[in-house]
């Protein structure tokens, strides 16, 4: 008998509301299995999105850099993302910069996690607007492959590996971030700021509510 056993998700990579960054989602297409990448046994994934686009590469030592930074750490699947992970694209219209996913629920991960066997598939969905810039694509990866090798939690130990082996683009730096935050900007109900203390008007130039107006330097009270 058959049984369809819910698969396990992180998130990627959300994009804060200040700089457009990480998010997850579950792709709506099926991919298919293509090659290996090379000097990693990493699976790489086609997906069957139209127009066929080349498929996401692992950028060279970027997989040894995050093993090395892992070493010592709680990360009971790293040593089998060689033989686990695949790669794929998402829909070129979805929002969200990558996202992890597991094949086994929570209850089975835990167990083998416990157990120190093998997590079985694993995959890494990534935007495909990350091809424009290369810091961000490397940035987001390494968010994802921490995932992947057991990373769970978003904490210190996380971020400081990311910071270490892929520190996130400035935003002065990234054609995409700064695509992504007028993104946001032009979703938001209003295009301009108006201080209620002495009515100065001025265009919408960030995503946080600024703290104070700046004509007359009060708090500002929209």
């Amino acid at each position: 008998m058959m049984v369809d056993v819910p698969r396990f998700e992180l998130g990627a990579s959300s994009m804060p509301r200040k700089r457009a960054s990480k998010l997850r989602h579950t792709p709506s297409d099926k991919a298919t299995l293509d090659a290996h990448l090379s000097g990693t046994g990493v699976r790489r994934i086609m997906s069957k999105r139209a127009g066929g686009s080349t498929l996401p590469e692992l950028p060279a030592g970027l997989l040894e850099e995050i093993m090395s930074e892992l070493d010592g750490k709680d990360a009971p699947f790293a040593k089998y993302l060689g033989r686990e992970l695949s790669l794929e694209w998402l829909p070129e219209d979805e929002s969200r910069l990558g996202f992890t996913r597991f094949e086994y629920d929570h209850n089975e991960l835990f167990k083998r996690r416990r157990l120190a066997v093998p997590p079985g598939p694993i995959t890494i969905a990534l935007n495909p607007i990350l091809s424009e810039d290369e810091a961000l694509f490397k940035h987001t990866l390494a968010h994802e492959l921490l995932h992947a090798a057991g990373l769970i939690d978003h904490d210190s130990s996380h971020s400081e590996i990311v910071k270490i082996v892929a520190p996130a683009p400035k935003l002065r730096d990234s054609m995409v971030l700064k695509k992504l935050r007028e993104k946001v900007l032009r979703n938001l109900p209003e295009e301009q700021w108006i201080c209620g203390k002495c009515g100065h008007t001025w265009e919408r130039r960030r995503v946080t509510r600024p703290t104070r107006c700046p004509k007359c330097a009060s708090r500002f009270d929209p």
